[in-house]
């Protein structure tokens, strides 16, 4: 199918479809209704239509640093979803949630605990002020040296953390002690792992790697070698090579389709590669040029220079994305970035 690119008066584009032979009845009266809109605003019309929303804001489906610029809203259950995958929530978290998140988490667990061990020796009559003055042989307590809450707490952070100051210890004088002893330390050892590895995660992530990995704030619409060519270049400001470097490059813009629908973020892949390189794959050695050929079969081709140089034109726009495998850990990043009409420069 071929496409065609119509503007209206306000030198706005939407891709709309040229094919000839279309059967749909209602798509051709829409088509002849589109037509006699040509020397009116296309959006006003599509608006009447009840096609487009009555405000038209032009906003970017991907920021410069490859952040997304949109989030999304109306999602059924949304806190519940994120509360399922509770460490990668938490992965995403800020540093100082983290730290937030990890003194809540060691402080409760300590005061829980501190409060279960002043309920055993509170039953025990271990605090009993006629029983803490009696012989050592005639009553032996739960814990040794506790004398109040403040001690039952240190003794608690001693217990998960195994410390050990050697002033208070369970003895065998009851039973449900030695159970919350064991249990105690095993919710310890599973805590520490848990922070240990959250901690770990979120320094090692591939994440922030891919700020090194820099892109050309503009594109560059040219001819070399007798060819058009949309180009842009990438870069690793890194001596440790990016290891299977291969680079993807989508068109998202607005579209109709046979039947009148307008989809309003149509995504289609252009080839790309390195310039003088066969494949996707790139080699980041030094600042790379990635090029993309214009040619009879390209979605660039229908536009002209004057599409490019309007600094409001939203009607399409052009995300890339690199990935490759850090030499240093094995992980895989990612980097990205788009190109909007006006960031394209004509004839460089």
């Amino acid at each position: 199918m071929r496409w065609t690119w119509f503007k209206d008066s306000a030198e706005r584009s939407v891709l709309v479809p040229s094919d000839a032979g279309m059967r749909d009845p209602s798509y051709d009266s829409f088509n002849d209704d589109l037509s006699a809109a040509s020397h009116q605003s296309l959006f006003g019309f599509l608006r009447r239509r009840k096609v487009l929303p009555q405000s038209n804001t032009n906003v970017r489906a991907l920021n410069k640093d490859g952040t997304r610029a949109f989030s999304p809203v109306n999602i059924h259950q949304h806190r519940r979803k994120f509360t399922a995958d509770i460490f990668t929530t938490l992965l995403e978290l800020k540093w100082r949630w983290i730290f937030v998140s990890c003194f809540i988490t060691y402080f409760g667990s300590w005061l829980f605990f501190a409060a279960l061990w002043y309920l055993i020796v509170f039953l025990h009559g271990d605090l009993d002020p006629a029983v803490t003055t009696l012989p050592e042989n005639e009553h032996t307590p739960c814990v040794t040296g506790v004398i109040g809450f403040a001690s039952v707490f240190l003794f608690s952070v001693e217990t998960q953390h195994t410390i050990g100051y050697g002033a208070h210890y369970v003895t065998e004088e009851c039973g449900l002690g030695v159970l919350l002893l064991c249990f105690q330390s095993i919710v310890g050892v599973i805590l520490e792992g848990l922070v240990v590895g959250l901690v770990f995660l979120k320094i090692s992530r591939p994440k922030k790697r891919s700020e090194t990995l820099a892109f050309s704030r503009n594109a560059v619409i040219c001819h070399r070698d007798g060819k058009r060519y949309f180009m842009f270049r990438v870069a690793d400001t890194r001596t440790s090579h990016l290891l299977e470097a291969h680079v993807r490059a989508q068109v998202v813009w607005k579209r109709f389709t046979q039947e009148g629908e307008l989809v309003t973020h149509s995504q289609e892949e252009i080839t790309v590669q390195g310039d003088g390189e066969k494949g996707d794959k790139i080699l980041l050695f030094w600042p790379t040029t990635v090029v993309h050929e214009i040619d009879k079969d390209s979605p660039l081709d229908p536009l002209q220079p004057k599409d490019f140089q309007m600094e409001n034109n939203a009607s399409f726009e052009i995300v890339v994305v690199l990935e490759g495998v850090l030499e240093t850990t094995g992980l895989m990043t990612q980097a990205r970035t788009s190109y909007s009409p006006h960031e394209a420069r004509i004839h460089y």
